[in-house]
């Protein structure tokens, strides 16, 4: 048996983020669901009026021994837009907000690093605007948006929008990708 960890990450559309990170070795398990909200048990209608303060999120499950949180964080910050406020592309509103949602001190430490990390190197052009909220609750989204890409590679916004962040996972991090 294998100690695998469980992360919440949020970088805009979650049928985008569990697209990517569906394709990553040593990741387990990925659902698309809602984080950092103020509504129980919110809807994908609910969150989609910007009024529950949840953000369109994944949780995902993964071993350590196969790949490190720091490898997560790095697939994170690089197929998304960390640094528009509300908002990847022409989804606007604090739903597609970038957060990591931490479970505890030492996420939240080495999501911080990361962060600093990458501000002190120039990575970005524009300030980094990723929060990094704890997190308090999960919940997952409706069935219809689970392996979203997967069921709809073929429909227009999964191949302007989802297929070109699975391109540039497959270039720039091939030793992290499932065989």
């Amino acid at each position: 048996m294998t100690n695998t960890k469980t992360a919440v990450f949020a970088g805009g559309c979650f049928w985008c983020t569990e697209a990517v990170f569906q394709k990553l070795r040593g990741v387990t398990g990925v659902l698309p669901g809602y984080a950092g909200g103020t509504v129980d048990d919110p809807t994908y209608e609910q969150v989609s009026m910007g009024n529950t303060n949840h953000a369109e999120a994944i949780q995902f499950e993964y071993d350590p021994a196969q790949i490190s949180y720091s490898d997560l964080l790095s697939v994170f910050f690089a197929t998304h837009d960390p640094t528009t406020l509300n908002r990847q592309g022409a989804d606007v509103g604090t739903q597609y907000r970038s957060t990591i949602f931490y479970s505890d001190e030492a996420e939240r430490k080495a999501a911080q690093n990361y962060i600093d990390q990458l501000t002190k190197d120039g990575v970005f052009a524009n300030p980094i605007v990723t929060t990094l909220e704890p997190l308090t609750k999960f919940y997952e989204a409706e069935d219809y948006h689970k392996n979203y890409y997967e069921r709809n590679s073929g429909q227009g916004y999964c191949q302007i929008v989802i297929g070109p962040k699975i391109a540039k996972l497959k270039e720039k991090f091939a030793s992290l990708l499932r065989d």
